[in-house]
This record gives C-alpha cells, structure tokens and sequence, in this order.
C-alpha cells in the first residue's frame, strides 16, 4: 500500500501561511488514514466509498471556502490544497469533494433563495445530502451556448425539458444543480 507524500521541488510549502500547511498536512494525513487503505478495493469492486462522505464533512472538506450554514469558510489556496491532496490520494475523492463544493454549492450559496441555502448547505457541508452538476448534453458537450435543455417557468418553478449526461454524482445526489436555458 502506498502513501500520499508530498515532494516539494517548487517551494510550495515556503509560500503558505502556517494555516494552510496545516491543512494541507491534514488532509494529507486523511488521505492517507482513510483513504488509501480501501480506494484498490473499491476500484476493482467497482464502488466509490460512500462510507468516506461524513467523513469529508467532519473535516471540513465539503463546501470549504463557503462562509456560513455549517461551512467552515478558509481561503481558496487551502481548499486547493484539500483538492490536490485528495487527488493523491484518488481522482474519484477530489472530483467528489470539488463537484459538491464548486458546482453545487457554490451557486446554492451565491444565488440560492435563503430557504434553499438554510436548507441544503448545512447538508451537503455535512455529506448527509450529495449534490451533482448538471450541464453536459449528448450533442453538444459541456458548451452552455449550445446546450439544448430548457427551463420553462411553472407555477411551482420551472419545467426542464432537456438531456444531460456525464453527470459526477448523479446516481447517489439528493439534489441537482442543472443548467437550462430561459427564453428570453
């Protein structure tokens, strides 16, 4: 079994304050205590280890840079520094963690109604509610010009009507943030 070490032959860590080593450090330690031992497993199993979710919320991981609602707001060099220690460690961690901070929560956070941020950020920033990223479509890929889905407002919000694919997160989120286009 291997171990996520860090080899600095570009300074990095001289350049960080002493909080974001720690971090960094600290996730390392994470990757390498409960990752590590069970990633070749899952990958030959086919499975991505779900059980590491409130895992990655206890240590503040999900929704990182967010301020509020159970987020534990540090900068974005240390949430960069979780991401590139999570993908020492597997690729699947860091997809996972960025899918649920940058495309999920991120907008429920900056353009979310204060009924959806009060309800779903503490979740997510917790792993008791996964989130996924809708905006790949089969005839367009990820080119939101061209992108064919629509929204449709209806008295109880909107009406998509419309393809994604490639979704990370998809099969196990509780919630959706999906990219439509409105008319008009």
């Amino acid at each position: 079994m291997h171990k996520v070490s860090l080899v600095d032959f570009a300074g990095l860590e001289g350049l960080l304050s002493s909080e974001e080593v720690l971090i960094m450090n600290s996730t390392r330690d994470f990757v390498n205590k409960e990752v590590i031992p069970i990633i070749d497993d899952c990958f030959l199993a086919d499975k991505f280890p779900a059980e590491i979710i409130p895992k990655l919320g206890e240590m503040g991981f999900l929704g990182a840079p967010i301020e509020g609602y159970g987020c534990p707001g540090i900068g974005y060099v240390s949430y960069g520094l979780i991401n590139m220690m999570l993908e020492a460690g597997d690729s699947a961690m860091r997809s996972f963690n960025s899918v649920q901070t940058s495309l999920v929560m991120f907008p429920i956070s900056h353009f979310g109604s204060e009924e959806q941020k009060s309800k779903w950020l503490p979740k997510l920033a917790k792993g008791e509610a996964i989130g996924c990223f809708g905006l790949t479509e089969p005839d367009h890929g990820s080119n939101p010009s061209d992108m064919e889905t629509r929204a449709v407002k209806v008295a109880e919000g909107y009406k998509l009507n419309g393809s994604k694919m490639w979704i990370t997160n998809g099969s196990i989120a509780d919630i959706a943030v999906v990219w439509a286009k409105l008319d008009g």
